[in-house]
């Protein structure tokens, strides 16, 4: 049973800044905070977007969740969609500053502390996600989903995957199948969405295994299995995702 809450923007409160990294902390495994273009960029979601950085908060005024997101132009065409989830907080960024008017919002992060999970906590996240897109008078909004049920199918191609239904028809997925039932429609499959490039000792200490040999692994949480290439030094996760499309009206 969801208790009585409150939402409130960086806009509204910056001090809960800190909060909000908080529970990326505590929502993420190592490896996935290491994304290069989250690196580069995510202190500017906080100064240039702040009104779509949002968290719930309970009585006790304790952050349950926070959800991310930025706005970008696009035309509508899944065919000139970013990359994923590192293209389109780049184009968001960038677009800023060009001075592009953007008229889209992409969800970028939802994360719900794993004291408040299995709530109802998700829904809510993605229908306040939606409010502030109308909110700020934006007409589309997107999702680069990043199934929670694919790291215990690493090997499944993603396509394959996406397709799975349940026997009442709904998505296989649960985190796919909370975009549609609050009304989100799949586009595409995103198949580099994330890229994270790393030396194998960086990759060694993330995931606390030792990768001895050239190859494919898999790693805790991962999507897909970590390619290692041993004479090059480099290890590298490409994630897929999967693209899909909210309505707003």
């Amino acid at each position: 049973m969801l208790e009585k809450y409150t939402v409130v923007t960086l806009k509204e409160r910056p001090d809960l800044e800190n909060e909000l990294n908080n529970l990326h902390s505590i929502g993420w495994v190592t490896y996935m905070r290491e994304d290069p273009i989250a690196e580069k960029y995510w202190n500017q979601l906080f100064t240039r977007f702040p009104e779509f950085q949002y968290l719930i908060l309970n009585e006790k005024n304790q952050p349950m969740a926070c959800g991310n997101a930025i706005s970008f132009d696009w035309n509508g065409n899944e065919d000139s969609l970013p990359t994923g989830w590192d293209g389109v907080f780049e184009k968001g960024i960038l677009d800023y500053e060009n001075n592009v008017q953007p008229n889209s919002l992409s969800a970028l992060a939802i994360v719900i502390h794993p004291e408040f999970r299995g709530k109802g906590l998700s829904k809510l996240m993605v229908r306040e996600m939606k409010g502030l897109a109308i909110k700020n008078n934006l007409q589309k909004m997107v999702a680069p989903v990043r199934p929670s049920l694919k790291s215990k199918y690493p090997l499944i191609p993603i396509q394959e995957y996406v397709s799975w239904k349940r026997e009442d028809g709904t998505p296989f997925d649960p985190w796919i199948r909370t975009h549609v039932t609050m009304g989100a429609s799949i586009m595409k499959v995103a198949e580099s969405s994330m890229i994270i490039p790393a030396s194998i000792k960086e990759w060694e200490e993330w995931t606390n295994m030792k990768l001895p040999a050239s190859g494919s692994y898999t790693i805790k949480d991962g999507l897909v299995p970590l390619q290692i290439d041993k004479n090059a030094d480099k290890g590298i996760y490409i994630e897929p995702n999967v693209w899909m499309k909210h309505h707003l009206v």
